[in-house]
């Protein structure tokens, strides 16, 4: 009898420590989603120096600045990554949208394409269909072919909308090939020598087939999206529950320190600090 009562006294305990094992470790980890502009701006470099810091892994997993805000709101997700803000619609209620950078559309061409700047005028051509031949654009005389983002509450399409047009409805080309999300969009286009799109600095930076255009003349280098000199700026942000607590509040106070703001500027993109004259959108 003594020795069954010790053997389940002893799986007893076994089964508590693995229980107190599996907890400590899920606390040692978080969960992240959002979009690619986001995660290629600074999330890959600060979740690795939060570890290494911390111990705390966080997983990250792309699909887009909506699935991001909405991961967060249902709570199967830590935190989110988004390029655009939260939407007045039940899906992404009860978020809080923090702010850590600023990025910037940009219009974006195949490398091999002479053009080299597009006037606001031009752009919204493009974007409406009115514009369908480079040679309006000062290139060949060839079609070209527009990429857009799939939606208009992706990340670039919303603010695309808002920032190009002022209108969160526009419509875009009815023939405009439409692309789920911006590294589809990005590569499609470094194969295309026809093709253009809008996308963020951010991603498009790191793709060495893809030529950023000027636009009315201004090129989006850090110091001009910092200053508001280039026009199609906008924030960044980590998204957590309203109040959030625990180690994704810290994980948000290490984005907004120092230390992390460093490691934001070191991705080339712009700081709160560096872009203290912008206005939020």
């Amino acid at each position: 009898m003594r020795d069954i009562y010790k053997k389940g006294l002893y799986i007893i305990l076994i089964t508590v420590g693995l229980l107190f094992l599996g907890t400590t470790a899920e606390a040692k980890e978080l969960k992240w989603v959002g979009c690619g502009i986001t995660k290629k701006a600074f999330m890959k470099e600060l979740a690795a120096a939060y570890e290494a810091k911390t111990g705390v892994k966080i997983i990250i997993k792309g699909g887009g600045a909506t699935k991001g805000i909405r991961a967060v709101a249902k709570g199967i997700a830590d935190m989110g990554g988004s390029c655009r803000h939260a939407l007045n619609v039940p899906e992404e209620n009860g978020v809080k949208m923090n702010q850590v950078a600023w990025d910037a559309l940009v219009v974006v061409v195949n490398k091999d394409n002479p053009v080299d700047n597009i006037t606001t005028e031009q752009l919204k051509a493009v974007l409406t269909g009115k514009i369908k031949n480079w040679k309006e654009l000062g290139g060949p005389d060839a079609p070209l072919t527009l990429y857009v983002r799939k939606g208009k509450i992706s990340g670039v399409g919303l603010m695309a909308r808002e920032l190009i047009f002022n209108n969160h409805n526009q419509e875009f080309a009815a023939d405009a090939k439409k692309m789920k999300s911006s590294g589809p969009l990005e590569r499609a286009i470094s194969r295309d020598k026809y093709g253009i799109g809008v996308t963020g600095i951010s991603s498009a930076k790191k793709r060495t087939k893809l030529k950023i255009l000027k636009v009315d003349g201004v090129a989006p280098t850090k110091e001009n999206i910092a200053s508001g000199k280039y026009p199609f700026y906008r924030p960044l942000y980590l998204v957590t529950k309203e109040s959030p607590s625990g180690e994704v509040k810290k994980f948000i106070e290490f984005a907004l320190s120092p230390e992390g703001q460093k490691i934001i500027a070191e991705q080339g993109t712009v700081t709160l600090a560096e872009g203290k004259s912008l206005k939020g959108r």
